[in-house]
């Protein structure tokens, strides 16, 4: 492989040969001298040569100078190539206060002149053309934050002894309900579904004497919704831990682990965040304030909004009220809603025998839930009752409810959306700009 330079290494090289590779962001040729503006993946250089025009009086001219100017003059946004030149530093070039004056240029791979998108282009063509959206410098920062993020997680977990699994995504029944499945008919006597969760592994594990266990891995969701918030296929960050003493074990440790990622995004791209998506990278303080669901409704209505759910849950707008009242009452963007009705809950969540509540929260942030958590129930024959109450059959859950009759421990975890914390953190309106290539009801290519 051919060594290169990286555009964010010229910097601190000394005048001097170098060779850069990238694609053609800008070009301005001039009668007299040609500029143009290179992008890599980690920043962008001025390229100058001075033009050598066709001269019918002169019998000398330089063929490859000739052929240089020629070639830029021609080059269109996008085309990927390889230059070699002499770089200076120059504090009156704006950008970077160095550029690299040509000897050679060398396209890897030419662009058709007119580029199928433009900065004003909808959401909708932009992900049509979504490789070609993804070269801004904007888009590519969304990338990068999004590795630290999963990085500072795994690590925390890593540092504290946790497992990482990969569980499949083809299940022979439904891992929460039989609501918003994709179902699949390869195998020759049953019908397979895509995992809308890997809650059940997660909990296997635990009756595997794992202990801790962590996944950062795709989920699949037959979900018709239009949102800005949902899609049919994302990443979801899931944790689920062994011997807890109820929900707020669970709390603890995402609230510790999400103020060690936001705190590593911040480090190192809290600049460039600020520069490109105007947002200051806030660290959130522990611990994340707490609000019964009972508590919620009161301040929703407080506030003057009626929440149109018959069903005792939060709808959006209530979400972003309670998320107002914290961060007016508290100066949080995040906030754990706590004590849900087993009636909106997952059969498998624990109920409190005092309350008659789940052992379950809600974390909302900046007024969008991010994550459900909760003790899971590990009594087979409580699992089973709930399950009945819930209309389900046991018999689609044999596989899932045998984790239980060789013994479990008390165990909770949760499940969080990637792209939805990507979005509030950088003050996006839609998971589409913060997902790399977004799947939704009408939405299968590219």
């Amino acid at each position: 492989m051919t060594e290169r330079i990286l555009v964010n290494q010229l910097a601190a090289r000394e005048d001097g040969p170098v060779s850069v590779s990238g694609w053609v962001e800008t070009v301005r040729d001039q009668k007299k001298v040609q500029f143009v503006v290179l992008r890599d993946e980690t920043g962008a250089v001025q390229l100058v040569n001075p033009a050598t025009r066709p001269d019918l009086e002169k019998t000398d001219q330089d063929a490859a100078a000739l052929a240089l100017t020629d070639t830029i003059s021609n080059l269109a946004h996008g085309t990927f190539l390889t230059v070699t030149g002499d770089l200076k530093h120059d504090e009156r070039v704006k950008l970077g206060g160095i550029e690299v004056k040509l000897t050679s240029l060398e396209v890897a791979s030419a662009a058709l002149p007119e580029t199928p998108i433009a900065s004003d282009s909808s959401m909708d063509k932009r992900m049509d053309w979504r490789f070609i959206d993804l070269r801004q410098r904007r888009n590519n920062l969304i990338f990068r934050v999004s590795t630290t993020l999963e990085h500072a997680m795994r690590q925390y977990w890593i540092d504290r002894d946790y497992i990482e699994i990969h569980s499949p995504k083809l299940m022979s029944s439904p891992s929460e309900s039989n609501a918003e499945l994709f179902a699949l008919s390869y195998f020759e006597d049953k019908t397979a579904y895509l995992a809308q969760s890997p809650q059940h592994f997660k909990q296997m594990a635990q009756a595997a004497g794992f202990g801790k266990v962590f996944e950062i891995g795709d989920v699949y969701r037959a979900d018709p919704s239009f949102t800005s918030r949902h899609a049919t296929e994302f990443t979801s960050v899931d944790a689920e831990i062994s011997w807890i003493d109820s929900h707020e074990d669970v709390a603890t440790m995402q609230e510790e682990l999400l103020a060690t990622a936001i705190q590593a995004v911040k480090d190192k791209h809290g600049d460039e965040i600020k520069e490109l998506f105007d947002i200051d990278v806030v660290v959130p303080t522990l611990p994340f304030p707490r609000i019964p669901l009972a508590e919620a409704h009161e301040i929703v209505k407080a506030r003057g909004y009626e929440n149109p759910r018959t069903d005792g849950d939060l709808d959006p707008e209530s979400e972003r009220q309670v998320s107002a009242h914290v961060a007016e009452t508290y100066g949080h963007e995040f906030v754990f809603v706590t004590d849900y009705h087993a009636g909106i809950r997952p059969f498998y969540h624990m109920v409190d025998e005092a309350t008659g509540l789940t052992k379950s929260y809600d974390l909302l942030f900046k007024g969008v839930e991010i994550t459900t958590g909760a003790q899971r129930e590990h009594r087979i024959e409580v699992l089973e009752k709930q399950a009945l109450e819930k209309g389900l059959k046991l018999e689609g859950l044999e596989h899932y409810l045998d984790f239980f009759r060789y013994g479990v421990p008390p165990h909770g975890g949760f499940g969080m959306g990637l792209a939805r914390v990507l979005m509030l953190l950088l003050g996006e309106a839609s998971i589409r700009e913060v997902t790399f290539l977004f799947r939704g009801p009408t939405r299968l290519a590219p």
